[in-house]
């Protein structure tokens, strides 16, 4: 299961069904789960966590110190959860002391070749970062969201769930729940419709969505007042809660 020419530190703590490719280095404080299989000439350093049954390709980066000049030495972490699929290339840091010193990988997420998550984002689960995505230190990205290719996301920045960044997107503010966005710098384009209908659901839930998206984009409302309405229509759309605590949580602008 590991490789002879594989490097592994004897601080290193892997199941004993972890599968290590060719040349891949595994450094002290790395822990990982059943399952998993790290591909050749991976390297990971640690303090790292990681789940189970993820799949590390060949070439990625897992557990670096942070690309953050008042990075210290200091002992922070990444933490991955289960069945994620980590292809070439990609690049995962560290958190630092400035925030709560971790970054932290939820399940069921695909990071595409080339990616790259700073230190101290938060991603959700069943999160798409396609080809080149890269994040800035402090993202937030919430479950279901998906990045188009080299979409390029500044520091502090949140996506809430089931947003979608097409292609190329630059974000210097948060997008909220269900919005596609797009440009440089991006603009909303309307709901991630297709995504949502995808993951099951019903037409009148959609239809709600439109509206909320209507309420906030287009009838030329302050954003307190645009919250209200949309907290009135949660009443009766419970879907459209996650949205208006979005907003309400937004320390950075939305993109509008």
């Amino acid at each position: 299961m590991i490789h002879p020419t594989a490097v592994i530190d004897a601080g290193a703590e892997l199941d004993s069904d972890v599968e290590v490719g060719p040349f891949a280095v595994i450094g002290a404080g790395v822990r990982i789960g059943a399952g998993t299989r790290i591909g050749p000439h991976a390297v990971l350093r640690g303090p790292t966590r990681i789940g189970r049954d993820n799949r590390i390709f060949q070439f990625a980066s897992i557990g670096e110190d942070p690309q953050d000049k008042k990075y210290g030495g200091e002992p922070t972490w990444l933490e991955i959860g289960d069945r994620n699929q980590v292809r070439e290339f990609v690049t995962l840091h560290r958190g630092t002391v400035q925030d709560q010193g971790v970054t932290r990988i939820g399940n069921d997420n695909l990071f595409m070749a080339y990616t790259h998550v700073a230190h101290d984002c938060r991603i959700g689960n069943q999160v798409i970062m396609a080809n080149a995505a890269s994040l800035g230190g402090h993202v937030e990205i919430q479950d279901w969201a998906i990045l188009g290719g080299f979409t390029i996301v500044h520091q502090f920045c949140r996506i809430g769930t089931h947003g979608f960044c097409a292609m190329g997107s630059v974000l210097n503010k948060n997008v909220p729940p269900y919005v596609v966005v797009g440009g440089h710098p991006a603009e909303p384009r309307g709901i991630n419709s297709e995504g949502l209908r995808r993951r099951g659901f019903p037409t009148e839930s959609i239809q709600a969505i439109k509206r909320a998206y209507r309420t906030l984009y287009m009838a030329n409302l302050k954003r307190d007042e645009a919250l209200a309405r949309i907290r009135g229509m949660a009443e009766t759309a419970p879907q459209l809660a996650v949205l208006a605590d979005f907003i309400a949580d937004s320390q950075r602008s939305l993109v509008r």
